[in-house]
């Protein structure tokens, strides 16, 4: 199977618009006059993004909610969703349905449109556009970090693969934990205060340690991360407790759909986050635990 990066190497030999980026960020730009519409696609495939068994409000939720914490990282408010929908079976069509009116209804963001095809198979996959506007210009990208700049994260980490793990072992009750995998909070409002003051930002989706090395590359600059001071929230740390191994995995997990972004030290950040390291010379990702550096784990987090 052709891994996520090589074809979308194979889609940056023809993607030429600067709209694009690129494709090293999440979004495309697209100027209009003084206008900048944030363009993003997001899918979700049974078995790989939800489980069997998941409820299809749940499902509804995330994939709205992944699209538009594209648009948090780019400062953008949403101006409406396209839906690509698999048909399937009534009642599980019309619980995603119910779900999806209750995440846009939350977020207050209108369907626009959208494309339905049959099922054939015995999975699902869904797909998501989600538009907005710019609010802030430029419109932050992955690729403006800068020697010196201190990196933060918003919320905490890990509450997804805790919940995830809860609820593919079968508890019935599973609180917020649970409610971090199925039902998270893109950060719009967050996103849009901090648009005027980052150099570079983008969402954790795969993963804190391989989203970080991802907006190392497409700066071109080295980030340090210190696993000492990633935010764990009192019932991550309750159900897993806070030692290395388990900030490691929380670091690297992935679904905590958070911000992660740099900014320059004497900037009064304007929202609730925590530092959890720099931006440095050299390239990639440097891991430290307090002033001791460690080796980068095998795998840095979700890949397709």
């Amino acid at each position: 199977m052709t891994t996520e990066s090589a074809f979308i190497g194979l889609m940056r030999a023809i993607a030429f618009d600067p709209a694009s980026r690129g494709l090293l960020d999440d979004c495309a730009v697209l100027s209009i006059g003084s206008e900048h519409l944030i363009l993003t696609h997001d899918m979700m495939a049974e078995g790989v993004h939800w489980l069997s068994n998941a409820d299809p409000a749940d499902v509804a939720w995330k994939l709205v909610a992944s699209n538009l914490s594209d648009l948090a990282a780019k400062g953008a408010r949403p101006l409406g969703v396209l839906l690509g929908f698999m048909l399937g079976e009534d009642p599980w069509d019309r619980q995603f349905a119910d779900g999806l009116k209750e995440v846009l209804v939350r977020f207050d963001v209108p369907l626009l449109g959208g494309d339905t095809v049959a099922n054939r198979g015995d999975k699902r996959a869904l797909g998501l556009t989600a538009i907005g506007l710019a609010t802030f210009v430029p419109v932050p990208a992955r690729t403006g970090a800068q020697i010196g700049d201190l990196v933060y994260v918003t919320g905490t980490l890990g509450d997804a693969l805790a919940g995830f793990e809860l609820i593919e072992a079968g508890f019935d009750e599973m609180g917020i934990l649970a409610d971090a995998y199925n039902r998270p909070e893109p950060r719009l409002h967050e996103g849009q205060l901090l648009a005027p003051f980052v150099h570079a930002m983008m969402d954790v989706s795969d993963g804190l340690l391989l989203d970080a090395e991802r907006l190392a590359s497409a700066s071109k600059v080295g980030i340090a991360i210190n696993l000492a001071q990633i935010p764990l929230s009192d019932a991550y740390v309750s159900y897993r407790g806070d030692a290395l191994e388990s900030r490691m995995q929380a670091a690297s997990w992935g679904d905590d759909y958070q911000l992660l972004f740099a900014i320059q030290p004497e900037v009064d950040v304007p929202v609730t986050a925590t530092l959890i390291g720099r931006v440095v010379q050299g390239a990639g990702l440097f891991l430290f635990d307090g002033d001791q550096q460690l080796p980068l784990p095998p795998t840095l987090g979700y890949q397709h």
